[in-house]
């Protein structure tokens, strides 16, 4: 299958007043063509950088891309100017943004708004322009479309204004869709029928996405595969079915104990992961992970893990997967003798 997006060693950085925060360390994942990868992990564990980096968004007065490469049909694109970056996002690269509030002018009518990117990447005439904005409209299950295209965001439910920013998103036909959170700020039922659209979406238009997504339920709803990033790496990366069904590294285990079960009827307990993620002021030098995890090793500490495979397509970096490693069997005893 060919690789639409290709993200190599990926490193970024901020600067701020306390110092330079390592937010994104060697960060590796592609995408094929046709194909939904998700990234998912914690709050501040680097998946909005990550992606903010594919779009040429990242802040520059105060960012630095130290290493990497990111590589669009094979052509290098980190690096490339605002002009040359415009020339892609929009017709090749859509962006879902996370809040469409934010994302959305409030001055303007909707119709307008997605019109702007079509008349700026594409020929259309004008009346053909709000044919396919209405169009548009209509695709992403929005009723009454040619009314709609008159309106303000703020007179459309939050369900609505997703479908908008899904509506610019798809507006040039675009190859690659980064959908940041696109499900965070509506509640349950909406969340659903906005999965059920990207899943439509992606079959009918053929296109891929990288969905961005602290929430497990949704990569299992939409993704074929994904990349699990914590403390600005990826720690584990697989099909959703390795990941869900045997999972390799422990902060993978704590995420997928804390997706709400179902038992006969009977609700289980979720299980927190303890602690806190490490400061990337001053990022440590084992696996970033060795502080909250109940296997942790004293090599866990010392040194950085390589990533290890369990099959072609399924990898983590965690010693436990080291085949010196003892069991986890052998360290939870371990542990309980030491009580």
């Amino acid at each position: 299958m060919e690789r639409l997006l290709e993200v190599q060693d990926l490193q970024v950085s901020f600067k701020t007043y306390g110092g330079e925060v390592k937010a994104v360390r060697g960060v590796d994942f592609h995408i094929n063509q046709g194909e939904v990868l998700a990234v998912v992990g914690e709050s501040g564990c680097g998946k909005s950088v990550t992606a903010q980096s594919v779009m040429g968004l990242l802040p520059k007065n105060v960012s630095r891309i130290r290493n990497g490469s990111i590589k669009f049909e094979s052509n290098e694109i980190l690096g490339l100017s605002k002009k040359q970056m415009q020339k892609i996002k929009g017709t090749k690269i859509g962006l879902i943004s996370q809040d469409p509030m934010t994302s959305l002018n409030p001055t303007m009518k909707i119709g307008n708004q997605i019109a702007e990117t079509i008349k700026k990447h594409t020929d259309l005439e004008k009346n053909q322009v709000k044919d396919r904005v209405i169009e548009l409209l209509g695709l992403v299950g929005i009723p009454n479309p040619e009314k709609r295209y008159s309106q303000y965001p703020h007179e459309l439910s939050g369900g609505m204004r997703q479908r908008v920013l899904i509506a610019m998103a798809i507006s040039c036909d675009p190859q690659l869709i980064i959908a940041d959170e696109p499900t965070t700020a509506l509640d349950v039922t909406i969340q659903a029928q906005i999965l059920d659209l990207l899943k439509d979406l992606q079959k009918r238009l053929q296109t891929s996405i990288l969905i961005i997504t602290h929430d497990l339920g949704v990569v299992a709803e939409v993704a074929q595969r994904v990349a699990v990033m914590y403390a600005g790496m990826v720690v584990e990366s697989g099909t959703v079915e390795e990941i869900f069904e045997n999972p390799k590294h422990p902060y993978t285990w704590g995420l997928l104990n804390s997706i709400p079960k179902y038992d006969q009827g009977q609700k289980e307990r979720l299980i927190p992961i303890e602690g806190t993620p490490p400061d990337l002021f001053a990022p440590p030098k084992g696996c970033p992970f060795a502080a909250r995890c109940a296997y942790a090793m004293e090599i866990c500490v010392q040194e950085m893990p390589e990533p290890t495979k369990a099959s072609e397509s399924h990898y983590a970096r965690c010693w436990l997967n080291d085949p010196r490693a003892p069991s986890v069997e052998e360290l939870v005893s371990a542990g309980r003798n030491d009580q």
